[in-house]
């Protein structure tokens, strides 16, 4: 009985995480052109002799005086091989991809007029989890050897919390990060609550971004995580104004409330049970709660002071 009231629960809450957020905008008349290169095959498929062929394709990737035998070296190189091997398993088909790109870059040029789509490289970079996906105005750059599975044996000794991150659902949620960073002008506040908006603007334009994508994945929870932060959300509240910890600018709250973690440490017991970045899912509460109550373009938000934002926002944790 217990396990069937669980279920039915999951069950409730997946369908109170809107599929589509209220951003949901019409993209099909936007025209957008773009190509994804396969430098993953094209390099780990070369022969020796067309190998100066694949550096004048991919001049990024070959810095000027590195020897060819290094390269050589890299191809044959068993490990890499059989990296190469077990992402062509996932990824020998692409077309999924090549859609969450295309609907991305509707969304974001609906948004942002300017916008233009860059060239999409995908690469393998030897399980580089930092730089899994790289985006400058002119390239964006993925590595699919992050994405495997999160059961995959490579990710083994990855905590539990990172690795539930490392499948191909997640790609397209790191692109739009990626790009967000890149376009949304960087917070010079030292204030906490500034820092926790800050991420919330962020959270606010993968909402416009990627309407179809869940809440849960969108912020990098689990259905059980984003359960607790849902309940919990009066007394995560209650305890940054109680604690005082809303206008510090102690850099430790950084660590224990923003960055990526298994839990947001309160420094209680039930800690364990609480998601990581639990600040950056109120600064996302906040925003909302500024653009329920503000006419407002997204341009205009990403261009508003955290201040400005909390002032208004008229924010009340849900009870």
């Amino acid at each position: 009985m217990r396990k069937l009231f669980f279920i039915f629960s999951i069950f409730i809450f997946l369908s109170s995480c809107n599929t589509k957020t209220e951003s949901t905008v019409d993209v099909s008349g936007i025209d957008i052109k773009f190509s994804i290169d396969r430098f993953d095959i094209d390099f780990y498929t070369t022969k020796v002799e067309l190998l100066n062929e694949t550096k004048i394709k991919y001049p990024l990737f070959f810095p000027f005086g590195t020897p060819d035998s290094i390269w050589v070296q890299k191809i044959n190189d068993k490990y890499e091989q059989e990296l190469f091997s077990e992402a062509q398993k996932v990824y020998n088909d692409i077309g999924f991809l090549e859609e969450e790109l295309q609907q991305l870059f509707k969304h974001i040029k609906y948004y942002n007029p300017t916008f233009t789509p860059p060239k999409v490289v995908t690469l393998l970079s030897n399980l580089d989890y930092d730089n899994r996906v790289l985006y400058t105005k002119d390239y964006l750059l993925i590595s699919l050897d992050l994405y495997l599975g999160n059961k995959h044996e490579y990710y083994s000794d990855y905590p539990s919390y990172i690795k539930q991150h490392l499948h191909k659902d997640q790609i397209i949620v790191d692109v739009a990060n990626e790009i967000i960073n890149a376009q949304l002008p960087k917070s010079k506040s030292r204030r906490f609550v500034d820092k926790m908006i800050y991420e919330g603007k962020k959270l606010a334009l993968l909402d416009s971004y990627l309407p179809n994508t869940m809440e849960h994945q969108k912020i990098g929870y689990s259905v059980e995580k984003m359960t607790w932060a849902v309940e919990n959300e009066e007394e995560v509240w209650k305890y940054f104004i109680e604690n005082k910890v809303l206008f510090s600018s102690d850099t430790e709250l950084n660590k224990r409330f923003l960055e990526v973690s298994p839990f947001s440490k309160f420094y209680r017991s039930e800690d364990n049970l609480s998601p990581g970045r639990i600040g950056a899912w109120v600064g996302w509460k906040i925003v909302k709660s500024f653009t329920n109550n503000n006419d407002i373009s997204l341009l205009e938000l990403g261009m508003l002071t955290e201040e400005e934002i909390y002032n208004k926002s008229k924010y009340k944790p849900k009870k």
